[in-house]
Protein backbone atom coordinates (compact mmCIF):
# COMPACT_ATOMS: atom_id res chain seq x y z
CA UNK A 1 0.00 0.00 0.00
CA UNK A 2 1.64 3.43 -1.07
CA UNK A 3 2.02 5.94 1.70
CA UNK A 4 0.15 8.55 1.21
CA UNK A 5 -2.86 6.41 1.88
CA UNK A 6 -1.71 6.67 5.38
CA UNK A 7 -2.25 10.87 5.46
CA UNK A 8 -4.82 12.01 3.36
CA UNK A 9 -6.11 15.46 3.90
CA UNK A 10 -9.78 14.23 4.42
CA UNK A 11 -8.55 11.76 7.68
CA UNK A 12 -6.48 14.57 8.79
CA UNK A 13 -8.56 15.50 11.67
CA UNK A 14 -8.44 11.40 12.61
CA UNK A 15 -4.62 11.04 12.58
CA UNK A 16 -4.03 14.82 13.83
CA UNK A 17 -5.95 13.99 17.30
CA UNK A 18 -4.31 10.14 17.16
CA UNK A 19 -0.81 9.56 14.72
CA UNK A 20 -0.82 6.01 15.37
CA UNK A 21 -4.25 5.26 14.15
CA UNK A 22 -2.75 6.07 10.89
CA UNK A 23 -0.86 2.80 10.72
CA UNK A 24 -4.42 0.55 11.67
CA UNK A 25 -6.41 2.47 9.31
CA UNK A 26 -3.77 1.59 6.11
CA UNK A 27 -3.54 -1.60 7.21
CA UNK A 28 -7.78 -2.28 7.23
CA UNK A 29 -9.07 -2.53 3.57
CA UNK A 30 -11.93 0.32 2.43
CA UNK A 31 -15.06 -0.14 2.72
CA UNK A 32 -16.90 2.21 -0.30
CA UNK A 33 -20.46 2.85 1.75
CA UNK A 34 -23.44 3.89 -0.50
CA UNK A 35 -23.10 7.89 1.29
CA UNK A 36 -19.43 7.82 -0.37
CA UNK A 37 -20.15 6.82 -3.96
CA UNK A 38 -23.83 9.10 -3.85
CA UNK A 39 -20.98 12.19 -2.71
CA UNK A 40 -18.73 11.39 -5.50
CA UNK A 41 -21.50 11.68 -7.86
CA UNK A 42 -22.46 14.90 -6.43
CA UNK A 43 -18.63 16.24 -6.93
CA UNK A 44 -19.11 14.79 -10.36
CA UNK A 45 -22.17 17.09 -10.95
CA UNK A 46 -20.61 20.21 -9.22
CA UNK A 47 -17.39 19.92 -11.13
CA UNK A 48 -19.30 20.07 -14.32
CA UNK A 49 -22.02 23.04 -13.11
CA UNK A 50 -19.13 25.06 -12.52
CA UNK A 51 -16.84 24.46 -15.47
CA UNK A 52 -19.92 25.19 -17.73
CA UNK A 53 -20.03 28.06 -16.20
CA UNK A 54 -16.75 29.06 -16.38
CA UNK A 55 -17.45 28.70 -20.05
CA UNK A 56 -16.17 24.82 -20.62
CA UNK A 57 -17.75 22.24 -23.21
CA UNK A 58 -18.36 19.26 -21.54
CA UNK A 59 -19.91 16.15 -21.71
CA UNK A 60 -23.15 15.76 -19.87
CA UNK A 61 -22.35 13.57 -16.73
CA UNK A 62 -25.98 12.52 -15.50
CA UNK A 63 -26.53 9.61 -17.80
CA UNK A 64 -23.50 7.96 -15.65
CA UNK A 65 -24.64 8.74 -12.20
CA UNK A 66 -26.19 6.03 -10.02
CA UNK A 67 -27.21 8.44 -7.08
CA UNK A 68 -28.44 11.71 -9.18
CA UNK A 69 -31.42 13.07 -8.29
CA UNK A 70 -33.70 16.08 -8.14
CA UNK A 71 -32.17 17.14 -4.56
CA UNK A 72 -28.38 16.73 -6.10
CA UNK A 73 -29.45 18.76 -9.12
CA UNK A 74 -30.26 21.61 -7.27
CA UNK A 75 -27.33 21.10 -4.35
CA UNK A 76 -25.48 21.30 -7.11
CA UNK A 77 -26.79 24.12 -8.79
CA UNK A 78 -26.59 26.30 -5.36
CA UNK A 79 -22.89 25.49 -4.96
CA UNK A 80 -22.14 26.56 -8.54
CA UNK A 81 -24.25 29.80 -7.77
CA UNK A 82 -21.90 30.21 -5.22
CA UNK A 83 -18.62 29.87 -6.50
CA UNK A 84 -19.23 32.13 -9.04
CA UNK A 85 -20.42 34.92 -6.68
CA UNK A 86 -17.24 34.39 -4.92
CA UNK A 87 -15.49 34.65 -7.73
CA UNK A 88 -17.48 37.94 -9.19
CA UNK A 89 -16.64 39.31 -5.67
CA UNK A 90 -12.95 39.08 -6.16
CA UNK A 91 -12.90 40.51 -9.51
CA UNK A 92 -13.80 43.69 -8.29
CA UNK A 93 -10.21 44.22 -6.15
CA UNK A 94 -7.90 41.95 -8.74
CA UNK A 95 -8.80 41.72 -12.24
CA UNK A 96 -7.36 38.28 -12.89
CA UNK A 97 -8.42 36.10 -10.40
CA UNK A 98 -7.25 32.25 -11.14
CA UNK A 99 -9.50 29.22 -10.25
CA UNK A 100 -8.95 25.83 -10.25
CA UNK A 101 -11.59 22.82 -9.59
CA UNK A 102 -11.08 19.44 -8.55
CA UNK A 103 -6.81 20.67 -8.59
CA UNK A 104 -4.55 18.54 -7.16
CA UNK A 105 -2.80 20.10 -3.88
CA UNK A 106 0.57 18.94 -2.63
CA UNK A 107 1.29 19.61 0.99
CA UNK A 108 4.17 17.30 0.98
CA UNK A 109 6.30 19.71 2.45
CA UNK A 110 5.22 19.04 5.81
CA UNK A 111 3.35 15.74 5.46
CA UNK A 112 4.90 12.69 3.48
CA UNK A 113 3.55 12.18 0.26
CA UNK A 114 0.59 13.78 1.50
CA UNK A 115 -1.91 15.64 -1.21
CA UNK A 116 -5.43 15.98 -2.04
CA UNK A 117 -7.91 17.53 -4.41
CA UNK A 118 -9.58 20.92 -3.98
CA UNK A 119 -12.96 21.17 -4.86
CA UNK A 120 -12.58 24.96 -6.08
CA UNK A 121 -9.42 27.24 -5.49
CA UNK A 122 -10.14 31.22 -5.76
CA UNK A 123 -6.35 32.98 -5.84
CA UNK A 124 -5.87 36.44 -6.57
CA UNK A 125 -3.91 39.47 -4.51
CA UNK A 126 -4.38 39.46 -1.45
CA UNK A 127 -6.63 36.25 -0.51
CA UNK A 128 -6.50 33.16 -1.23
CA UNK A 129 -10.02 31.08 -1.13
CA UNK A 130 -10.30 27.28 -0.86
CA UNK A 131 -14.22 25.96 -1.20
CA UNK A 132 -15.26 22.70 -0.37
CA UNK A 133 -18.44 20.97 -1.10
CA UNK A 134 -19.68 18.34 0.94
CA UNK A 135 -22.79 16.32 -0.06
CA UNK A 136 -23.84 14.69 3.53
CA UNK A 137 -26.40 15.38 5.52
CA UNK A 138 -25.53 13.32 8.99
CA UNK A 139 -23.07 15.67 10.45
CA UNK A 140 -22.31 19.43 10.27
CA UNK A 141 -18.76 20.12 8.92
CA UNK A 142 -17.44 23.60 10.12
CA UNK A 143 -14.84 25.33 8.66
CA UNK A 144 -13.27 26.76 11.80
CA UNK A 145 -9.83 25.28 12.08
CA UNK A 146 -10.83 22.71 9.75
CA UNK A 147 -7.58 20.64 9.51
CA UNK A 148 -8.19 19.05 6.02
CA UNK A 149 -9.31 23.16 4.82
CA UNK A 150 -5.37 23.75 5.74
CA UNK A 151 -3.77 21.40 4.45
CA UNK A 152 -5.84 22.36 1.08
CA UNK A 153 -4.92 25.67 1.72
CA UNK A 154 -0.59 24.76 2.16
CA UNK A 155 -1.31 22.83 -0.77
CA UNK A 156 -2.48 25.97 -2.79
CA UNK A 157 -0.10 28.16 -1.11
CA UNK A 158 2.57 25.87 -3.35
CA UNK A 159 1.28 26.31 -6.19
CA UNK A 160 0.76 30.35 -5.83
CA UNK A 161 2.41 32.26 -3.14
CA UNK A 162 5.06 33.58 -5.68
CA UNK A 163 2.33 34.55 -8.05
CA UNK A 164 0.37 36.63 -6.25
CA UNK A 165 0.92 38.44 -2.69
CA UNK A 166 -1.34 35.99 -0.42
CA UNK A 167 -2.02 37.95 2.92
CA UNK A 168 -5.46 35.92 3.86
CA UNK A 169 -6.45 32.45 3.65
CA UNK A 170 -10.34 31.93 3.17
CA UNK A 171 -11.86 28.62 4.05
CA UNK A 172 -15.35 27.61 3.58
CA UNK A 173 -17.47 24.34 3.60
CA UNK A 174 -20.59 24.49 1.45
CA UNK A 175 -23.06 22.04 2.99
CA UNK A 176 -26.58 22.52 1.19
CA UNK A 177 -28.22 19.72 2.95
CA UNK A 178 -27.56 20.90 6.23
CA UNK A 179 -28.10 25.15 4.93
CA UNK A 180 -24.46 25.12 5.88
CA UNK A 181 -22.01 27.73 4.50
CA UNK A 182 -19.45 27.79 7.30
CA UNK A 183 -16.52 30.29 6.61
CA UNK A 184 -12.90 30.49 8.63
CA UNK A 185 -10.11 32.76 7.95
CA UNK A 186 -6.46 33.14 8.85
CA UNK A 187 -3.48 34.68 7.74
CA UNK A 188 -1.27 33.33 5.88
CA UNK A 189 1.59 33.67 9.14
CA UNK A 190 -0.70 31.33 11.16
CA UNK A 191 -1.35 29.11 8.61
CA UNK A 192 2.34 28.37 8.10
CA UNK A 193 3.08 28.33 12.05
CA UNK A 194 0.36 25.76 12.22
CA UNK A 195 1.62 23.46 9.66
CA UNK A 196 5.63 23.79 10.61
CA UNK A 197 4.17 23.43 14.46
CA UNK A 198 1.46 21.45 14.51
CA UNK A 199 1.38 19.47 11.24
CA UNK A 200 4.55 18.44 10.40
CA UNK A 201 5.65 16.60 13.86
CA UNK A 202 1.81 14.93 13.82
CA UNK A 203 2.45 13.75 9.94
CA UNK A 204 6.15 12.35 11.17
CA UNK A 205 4.64 10.26 14.10
CA UNK A 206 1.75 9.14 11.89
CA UNK A 207 4.04 8.05 9.31
CA UNK A 208 6.06 5.96 11.79
CA UNK A 209 3.48 4.58 13.54
CA UNK A 210 4.32 6.53 16.51
CA UNK A 211 2.48 9.23 19.18
CA UNK A 212 -0.04 8.53 21.40
CA UNK A 213 -3.53 6.62 21.00
CA UNK A 214 -6.58 8.91 21.73
CA UNK A 215 -10.01 8.68 21.90
CA UNK A 216 -12.35 11.41 20.92
CA UNK A 217 -14.95 12.47 17.93
CA UNK A 218 -12.39 12.23 15.74
CA UNK A 219 -12.62 8.05 15.93
CA UNK A 220 -16.30 8.16 14.11
CA UNK A 221 -14.84 7.90 10.71
CA UNK A 222 -12.45 5.30 11.61
CA UNK A 223 -11.63 1.75 10.18
CA UNK A 224 -10.70 0.26 13.38
CA UNK A 225 -13.16 2.18 15.63
CA UNK A 226 -15.16 -1.13 17.00
CA UNK A 227 -11.88 -3.21 18.00
CA UNK A 228 -9.80 0.04 19.20
CA UNK A 229 -8.75 -0.81 22.79
CA UNK A 230 -7.59 2.88 23.79
CA UNK A 231 -11.41 3.77 22.59
CA UNK A 232 -13.54 1.01 24.45
CA UNK A 233 -11.12 1.85 27.94
CA UNK A 234 -12.36 5.62 27.00
CA UNK A 235 -15.84 4.56 27.25
CA UNK A 236 -15.30 2.17 29.96
CA UNK A 237 -14.29 5.13 31.90
CA UNK A 238 -17.74 4.83 33.20
CA UNK A 239 -17.34 1.67 34.95
CA UNK A 240 -15.33 3.58 37.69
CA UNK A 241 -18.67 5.36 39.12
CA UNK A 242 -20.02 2.78 41.61
CA UNK A 243 -23.82 2.61 40.86
CA UNK A 244 -24.91 0.98 44.21
CA UNK A 245 -23.03 3.49 46.88
CA UNK A 246 -24.60 6.13 47.59
CA UNK A 247 -28.25 4.70 46.29
CA UNK A 248 -28.58 7.91 43.97
CA UNK A 249 -26.47 9.74 42.03
CA UNK A 250 -25.53 13.24 42.37
CA UNK A 251 -25.86 16.22 39.68
CA UNK A 252 -21.92 16.26 39.32
CA UNK A 253 -21.85 12.23 38.85
CA UNK A 254 -24.77 12.88 36.32
CA UNK A 255 -23.10 15.38 34.42
CA UNK A 256 -19.87 13.65 34.31
CA UNK A 257 -22.01 10.46 32.84
CA UNK A 258 -23.65 13.04 30.20
CA UNK A 259 -20.18 14.08 29.04
CA UNK A 260 -19.56 10.71 27.97
CA UNK A 261 -22.98 9.26 27.11
CA UNK A 262 -23.15 9.84 23.22
CA UNK A 263 -19.84 8.77 22.91
CA UNK A 264 -20.63 5.49 24.84
CA UNK A 265 -23.76 5.12 22.78
CA UNK A 266 -21.91 5.03 19.53
CA UNK A 267 -19.01 3.18 20.56
CA UNK A 268 -21.59 0.50 21.74
CA UNK A 269 -23.41 0.85 18.42
CA UNK A 270 -20.29 0.36 16.45
CA UNK A 271 -19.29 -3.01 18.81
CA UNK A 272 -22.89 -4.15 17.90
CA UNK A 273 -22.61 -3.86 14.10
CA UNK A 274 -18.83 -5.09 14.30
CA UNK A 275 -19.92 -8.51 16.26
CA UNK A 276 -22.79 -8.48 13.71
CA UNK A 277 -20.66 -9.02 10.52
CA UNK A 278 -17.97 -11.40 12.38
CA UNK A 279 -20.73 -13.64 13.22
CA UNK A 280 -22.02 -13.53 9.71
CA UNK A 281 -18.82 -14.27 8.63
CA UNK A 282 -18.58 -17.35 10.92
CA UNK A 283 -17.12 -15.56 13.70
CA UNK A 284 -18.60 -17.57 17.01
CA UNK A 285 -19.44 -15.15 20.59
CA UNK A 286 -19.93 -16.88 23.61
CA UNK A 287 -23.66 -16.45 24.94
CA UNK A 288 -24.63 -14.86 21.79
CA UNK A 289 -26.53 -15.99 18.20
CA UNK A 290 -27.51 -14.67 14.78
CA UNK A 291 -31.39 -14.79 14.11
CA UNK A 292 -33.57 -13.59 11.61
CA UNK A 293 -35.05 -10.27 12.84
CA UNK A 294 -37.89 -9.33 12.24
CA UNK A 295 -39.73 -7.66 9.14
CA UNK A 296 -42.78 -5.96 7.78
CA UNK A 297 -45.06 -6.95 4.95
CA UNK A 298 -44.63 -5.34 2.06
CA UNK A 299 -45.96 -5.63 -1.47
CA UNK A 300 -44.27 -7.77 -4.12
CA UNK A 301 -45.00 -5.31 -7.00
CA UNK A 302 -46.43 -1.86 -5.96
CA UNK A 303 -47.86 -1.46 -9.57
CA UNK A 304 -49.57 -4.59 -9.84
CA UNK A 305 -51.52 -4.61 -6.48
CA UNK A 306 -52.58 -0.36 -7.71
CA UNK A 307 -53.78 -1.83 -11.03
CA UNK A 308 -55.70 -4.79 -8.99
CA UNK A 309 -57.08 -2.62 -6.38
CA UNK A 310 -58.18 -0.21 -9.49
CA UNK A 311 -60.08 -3.18 -10.85
CA UNK A 312 -62.40 -4.12 -8.38
CA UNK A 313 -63.38 -0.26 -8.05
CA UNK A 314 -61.57 1.11 -5.45
CA UNK A 315 -59.02 4.55 -5.41
CA UNK A 316 -55.18 2.68 -4.04
CA UNK A 317 -53.67 5.93 -3.43
CA UNK A 318 -54.54 8.47 -1.30
CA UNK A 319 -53.73 12.03 -1.79
CA UNK A 320 -50.56 13.73 0.56
CA UNK A 321 -48.90 17.01 0.51
CA UNK A 322 -45.37 16.65 -0.49
CA UNK A 323 -42.98 17.28 2.82
CA UNK A 324 -41.29 20.38 3.06
CA UNK A 325 -38.38 18.73 1.85
CA UNK A 326 -39.49 17.03 -1.34
CA UNK A 327 -41.52 20.54 -1.86
CA UNK A 328 -38.32 22.12 -1.62
CA UNK A 329 -36.30 19.28 -4.29
CA UNK A 330 -39.51 19.94 -6.39
CA UNK A 331 -39.28 23.41 -6.79
CA UNK A 332 -35.57 24.70 -5.96
CA UNK A 333 -34.90 26.49 -3.09
CA UNK A 334 -35.09 29.83 -4.84
CA UNK A 335 -39.01 29.30 -6.05
CA UNK A 336 -39.68 27.63 -3.22
CA UNK A 337 -38.90 30.75 -1.15
CA UNK A 338 -40.85 32.78 -3.33
CA UNK A 339 -44.04 30.59 -3.30
CA UNK A 340 -44.01 29.23 -0.07
CA UNK A 341 -42.00 31.14 1.99
CA UNK A 342 -44.37 32.97 3.98
CA UNK A 343 -46.47 30.12 4.59
CA UNK A 344 -43.53 27.76 6.31
CA UNK A 345 -43.26 27.97 9.97
CA UNK A 346 -40.63 26.57 12.53
CA UNK A 347 -42.27 25.68 15.97
CA UNK A 348 -40.25 25.23 18.78
CA UNK A 349 -37.84 22.13 18.94
CA UNK A 350 -38.43 19.69 21.57
CA UNK A 351 -35.72 20.52 24.71
CA UNK A 352 -32.59 18.90 24.61
CA UNK A 353 -29.34 18.41 26.74
CA UNK A 354 -26.46 19.05 25.05
CA UNK A 355 -22.81 19.95 25.95
CA UNK A 356 -22.07 24.02 26.90
CA UNK A 357 -19.83 24.05 23.79
CA UNK A 358 -22.71 23.65 21.60
CA UNK A 359 -23.54 27.03 19.67
CA UNK A 360 -27.57 27.13 20.22
CA UNK A 361 -28.52 29.82 22.65
CA UNK A 362 -29.95 27.75 26.26
CA UNK A 363 -33.53 27.65 26.72
CA UNK A 364 -35.25 29.92 29.72
CA UNK A 365 -35.49 26.54 32.20
CA UNK A 366 -38.11 27.54 35.28
CA UNK A 367 -34.93 28.17 37.18
CA UNK A 368 -34.39 30.93 34.16
CA UNK A 369 -38.00 31.99 34.48
CA UNK A 370 -37.83 33.04 38.23
CA UNK A 371 -35.02 34.47 37.81
CA UNK A 372 -36.20 36.76 35.46
CA UNK A 373 -39.08 37.27 37.32
CA UNK A 374 -37.42 38.62 40.40
CA UNK A 375 -35.30 40.64 38.21
CA UNK A 376 -38.60 42.62 36.73
CA UNK A 377 -40.40 43.32 40.08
Amino acid sequence: MSKHAYLSASSSHRWLSCPPSAKLCAETPDQASPYAKEGTDAHTLCEYKVLTALGKKLADPIPNLDYYSQEMENCATEYCSYVMEQLEAIRQTCPDPQILVEQRLDFSRWVPEGFGTGDCVIVADDILHIIDYKHGLGILVEADHNPQMMCYALGALELFDGIYDIRTIRMTIFQPRRDNVSTYECTKEDLLSWADNTLAPTAALAMSGQGEFSAGDHCQFCKVKATCRKRAEHNLELAKYDFAMPDTLDRFEIAAILAKADSLTAWTNDIKEYALQQALSGVTYDGFKVVEGRANRKYSDEAAVAAAVANAGYDPYEPKLLTITAMTSMLGKKKFEEILGSLVIKPQGKPTLVPITDKRAPLNTAKGDFKEENENE
